[in-house]
């Protein structure tokens, strides 16, 4: 992982912004009150770290990448920020009232390690995963055009019933789970991003920012996959594309566990 975002890290905040609703629903499901110090694992350049101390929160945040990181730093000293592995906090345990992880889980090498040093640094509160599953993902619209890169992509998400399990294998509750559906309004361009918006796909500096363009696709799928899009959109087919991937799974989840 660590290779990846420190080559996508340099131009990752161009497309890729906190969205005030994913944002607002991370700072309600944690169920803290203000100035509760929170901990941002694999937190990227720091976007929704960011807005969750603007909430009131009294945040701390790590990520793997020294690039990422060193975009945090510039933008707000009010965080303390550190290059690490999740696998390995840098932290005292039970320091923590809550942690969050948004759409990063499935880069982990493993998810036992990980959670049971995120289980190690909570003193007692809940522990807020935003991610999405490979049921969710197979019914990305994005696989008619790019079907090997999503496979992939999907191949690498946990299913929600492993996440679980290995939660509560690093000793945690299980709170429960809550689907979340793409707005057209959404501000933060991951990849399911541009689902009401199929030409936000044909820009490449949209694609660089994420990650199963920038890892998994091959310039050649990405090349046919365009085409075939930017065809699709002019005809119109696109609509049709789009109404056979309409599912009732929903596009991302929240997964919620506690330690009491």
């Amino acid at each position: 992982m660590k290779p990846l975002y420190d080559k996508i890290g340099g131009t990752y905040d161009t497309t890729r912004k906190a969205d005030p609703e994913i944002t607002r629903r991370l700072r309600e499901h944690l169920q803290l009150a203000d100035k509760s110090k929170v901990l941002d694992v694999a937190c990227g350049t720091g976007n929704y770290t960011i807005a969750m101390e603007k909430t009131g929160l009294s945040m701390s945040a790590s990520d793997l990448s020294q690039e990422m990181i060193n975009k945090a730093e510039l933008k707000t000293s009010n965080v303390e920020w550190k290059v690490a592995d999740v696998s390995n906090l840098p932290y005292p345990s039970g320091v923590f009232d809550g942690v969050t992880c948004t759409l990063s889980i499935h880069h982990f090498e493993n998810l036992l390690t990980p959670f049971k040093e995120v289980y190690r640094v909570l003193s007692k509160g809940r522990f807020v995963i935003f991610t999405s599953t490979p049921e969710q993902m197979n019914n990305y619209w994005l696989n008619e055009y790019f079907p090997i890169a999503l496979k992939e992509s999907a191949e690498q998400m946990p299913a929600l019933s492993v996440v679980n399990d290995q939660l509560k294998e690093a000793g945690f509750d299980i709170v429960g789970a809550e689907t979340f559906i793409i707005q057209p309004n959404l501000q933060d361009f991951f990849l399911y991003s541009g689902k009401y918006d199929p030409r936000m796909y044909l820009d490449e500096h949209v694609r660089a920012g994420i990650s199963t363009f920038a890892n998994l696709a091959s310039e050649k799928e990405i090349s046919q996959g365009c085409e075939k899009l930017k065809q699709d959109i002019e005809s119109g087919h696109i609509e049709n594309v789009m109404r056979n991937y309409s599912s009732h799974l929903g596009d991302y989840a929240y997964v919620v566990a506690e330690k009491k």
